[in-house]
């Protein structure tokens, strides 16, 4: 059966970004399904590298599956590098992410990394982001509170029904909002009491966006 071009393409972003390792790196990974091909290619090299930080149990399990040491990130410290996917991204660097539910350690662990090696299939490249809903971490007593601002500020929340974040908490997925200017809508939205999160990453975006097309891997920084 013939693979999913799509696939394909985050199978080959992933596969690049195992040259932003080097020996003796810990290094911080993402969740995701994209994450996963660059979970399965570091697999190929563990021996070269510590250990790893994930930003969620599903890829902390994954990695475990795979021999690679899965360290705490207090106990690792700061981390050179970090991998992970995007649910939508710009040519300026600035992101959506959350699709899987994994947003605010991802966005703590992106923090914790001198380099973001961002990888995605080319779907994902957008002009403005937007299209696909925004997620947003909260803290379940504040879901109404929250997204009466959420719709104050021109979007439209929906819950994401049956869903638990590794933290506990809900995450609304907010529709139809028109992103103009992601930094400060980033602080915008983080500022609104209850929320832990929001997977707009503006503020600290990527360093390096690997994108998977039909004619190879586009490198942007």
């Amino acid at each position: 059966m013939n693979q999913n071009p799509s696939e394909k393409q985050k199978q080959a972003a992933a596969e690049a970004a195992i040259n932003y390792i080097e020996n003796g790196d810990i290094v911080g990974v993402g969740t995701g399904s994209t994450a996963n091909y660059f979970i399965d290619n570091l697999a190929k090299i563990k021996g070269r590298i510590d250990g790893a930080v994930a930003s969620s149990d599903a890829s902390a399990a994954r990695l475990s599956r795979h021999g690679i040491e899965v360290m705490d990130l207090n106990n690792a410290g700061p981390l050179r590098v970090y991998v992970d996917g995007a649910d939508e991204a710009t040519r300026h660097m600035h992101l959506i992410k959350g699709g899987g539910g994994a947003l605010t350690r991802e966005k703590i662990v992106a923090e914790a990394s001198e380099k973001f090696v961002c990888i995605a299939d080319h779907s994902k490249l957008v002009g403005r982001l937007g299209s696909f809903p925004l997620p947003v971490e909260v803290i379940p007593m504040a879901r109404s509170m929250v997204a009466r601002a959420l719709t104050r500020l021109g979007g439209q929340p929906q819950l994401r029904t049956g869903f638990s974040t590794d933290n506990g908490n809900i995450i609304l997925d907010v529709h139809h909002l028109d992103i103009l200017n992601p930094v400060e809508m980033e602080q915008q939205i983080n500022q609104i009491p209850g929320v832990v999160t929001v997977g707009l990453f503006a503020r600290r975006g990527a360093d390096i966006l690997l994108i998977g097309g039909q004619s190879g891997v586009e490198t942007l920084s």
